[in-house]
């Protein structure tokens, strides 16, 4: 039995000893039946009251009970939409008062639950927005008076935490754009004057708005600087540029360019200023030394003219350059036509340094082609015969390699420039084979020259019985041997690379002279050849001739050339050692 059921039967007896405790005492008293039943009557209304009342009160209890379940359950299911949560099973075999229990326990931790939530969702939402106002971005797209999912929070911390990076890049791009601002408008010596210029360099840097418009405004002013100041360096620069020449052109003094030097080198606007000063005041004395002016300009035009090769009629083409009439026109167009030939220059320097390096080398070919012809090369000590003989080697290959290179970059300029690559009025190449051409009439004429000569002594040797020796480094010595049957003294001597012709004259006016040479002998060997001189005296020499030989031969000649036919024979053997034409390209 339950404790419940036991207190019940409890009452009950209590009410049992009560009723028949009241009998006894009205049995005693003496109270009638009537009495005693109505007495009996009003305890049975009594406790009935009582027990009517304390039974209202339990059943009050009970639909309090029930009530709370029911609003419990319904505010459990709106918090569980709310916090987007599953519903709560209700326990099986519970009192109401247990379910009451449990219920209302639920409700309190998802009240809790959501007062969390809600609360985060607060501040996180306060700091969007506090980021939005600085980045000027939009807001989280979350209300804020739902509330949110774990997920919801989680990503709104993660959009905030990406909102603070974002504004901690653009806060060192904007510090890093103010600087540049501050120092191009310190170098342009410029004052703010827009509000948005004054937000930037005069406000403060934490109330400045970081929204991409206004990083894109920076970037925009920063552009705007940077052009200002690279014009104003242009514009300094071209005033310097100016200056020097026209500094140049009116032979100013060092000390005042010296004084100057300040304003040289900065591009601010004071000296910007000072610039366009200068310049003018240089422009109002060359207006004053117009002709001064005039022909050193022409000088660097003639300069140019050079270095780009122009022909007589390229450089009559411009009329102005021999004009008398010195005037500020004349100037202008001396002016102007100086900077089309630098620029000029400029555009196409590579191929002019090609063409002049073709000359530098041509040149040095011709002097070193004409020092091999000069018999008075081999006097040289030193070894520069050797160090001339190799550079001319040098140039023999590289000069047609320089010749293809060019030819190649010429077509390239030609094609795309649509008209021909002159120096000195025709073809380049046409020039180069001129050159060559040249180069080998002059070497046909100089053979030439040195045929007829040469033709000519032999007839004079013939006539007159002259000698005539070829330069050597030093006098070779010829020795004689007596020959029974006609009188010669060794007609021929090779001699390291030289052959050395004596011929022996009958009579003559010559027969004096000593042999192979036209001065006397070496004291010291005129005894080495006494059997030589005996016969000398008895049939002097008329002459000797000496003539290189070629460094392929070494051989003798024992015959003596006493006829004109003789002589030409002679002749026809020198031409044979006649040395060959330089290669050509």
């Amino acid at each position: 039995m339950r404790r419940s059921e036991v207190l019940a039967a409890e009452a009950v007896s209590c009410l049992n000893k009560a009723l028949c405790h009241l009998k006894d005492i009205w049995e005693e008293i003496g109270i009638p039946e009537d009495q005693r039943l109505q007495r009996t009557n009003v305890v049975k209304n009594h406790i009935k009251n009582l027990l009517d009342m304390m039974i209202k009160e339990e059943e009050s209890l009970k639909k309090r009970l029930i009530s709370s379940i029911e609003k419990c359950k319904a505010e459990m299911d709106t918090l569980c939409l709310e916090l987007q949560l599953n519903g709560f099973e209700e326990e099986t075999g519970i009192t109401m008062l247990q379910q009451e229990k449990n219920i209302r326990t639920q409700v309190e931790a998802l009240v809790k639950e959501k007062t969390r939530r809600m609360q985060q969702l607060k501040s996180l939402l306060d700091q969007d927005q506090d980021l939005c106002d600085i980045l000027c971005s939009m807001p989280y797209g979350i209300a804020p008076d739902s509330v949110p999912t774990p997920e919801q929070l989680e990503s709104l911390s993660q959009h905030i935490a990406n909102q603070n990076a974002e504004k901690a890049r653009r806060h060192a791009e904007f510090m890093d754009l103010k600087k540049q601002i501050t120092v191009y408008m310190a170098e342009l010596e410029h004052i703010p004057e827009t509000s948005f210029e004054k937000d930037v360099v005069c406000e403060d840097e934490d109330h400045f708005c970081l929204s991409r418009d206004n990083i894109t405004s920076l970037k925009l002013l920063v552009c705007q600087l940077e052009e200002r100041k690279a014009e104003n360096e242009a514009v300094c620069e071209a005033h310097r540029e100016k200056i020097q020449r026209l500094w140049d052109r009116l032979q100013v003094p060092q000390e005042e360019r010296e004084a100057f030097n300040d304003h040289m080198v900065a591009s601010r606007k004071r000296n910007l200023e000072a610039l366009q000063a200068e310049v003018q005041r240089l422009e109002e004395l060359k207006l004053l030394n117009i002709r001064h002016v005039t022909d050193a300009i022409r000088s660097e035009i003639a300069v140019f003219w050079e270095k780009c090769f122009f022909s007589s009629d390229q450089r009559q083409a411009f009329a102005p350059y021999f004009s008398e009439d010195f005037t500020e026109e004349l100037l202008s167009l001396h002016d102007a036509e100086i900077q089309r030939l630098k620029q000029h220059y400029e555009n196409h320097k590579e191929l002019f340094d090609g063409v002049q390096q073709w000359e530098d080398s041509w040149r040095l070919f011709l002097e070193l082609e004409k020092k091999a012809t000069d018999p008075t090369r081999f006097t040289n000590r030193g070894g520069n015969l050797l160090k001339e003989e190799k550079q001319r080697s040098e140039l023999h290959k590289s000069l047609p390699k320089l010749e293809k290179k060019l030819k190649a970059q010429i077509d390239a300029w030609e094609s795309e420039q649509d008209r021909e690559f002159l120096v000195n009025g025709q073809k380049f190449l046409q020039y180069v084979e001129e050159q060559w051409e040249l180069h080998r009439i002059e070497k046909e004429k100089e053979k030439q020259e040195r045929h007829l000569k040469k033709s000519k002594q032999t007839e004079e040797d013939m006539l007159y019985g002259t000698a005539v020796r070829t330069p050597t480094k030093r006098r070779l010595l010829t020795t004689t041997t007596p020959n029974k049957s006609r009188k010669v003294v060794n007609p021929l001597h090779v001699h390291g690379n030289a052959v050395t012709f004596c011929f022996v004259a009958r009579s003559g006016p010559a027969a004096r002279m000593p042999a192979c040479g036209g001065k006397p002998p070496n004291p010291r060997l005129q005894g080495c050849n006494k059997e030589n001189e005996a016969q000398l005296k008895g049939s002097p020499v008329s002459g000797a001739l000496l003539i290189p030989a070629s460094p392929q031969r070494n051989f003798s000649i024992a015959s003596v050339a006493s006829t004109y036919s003789e002589f030409v024979v002679i002749d026809t053997f020198f031409l044979s050692l006649e040395p060959s034409r330089p290669p050509t390209r």
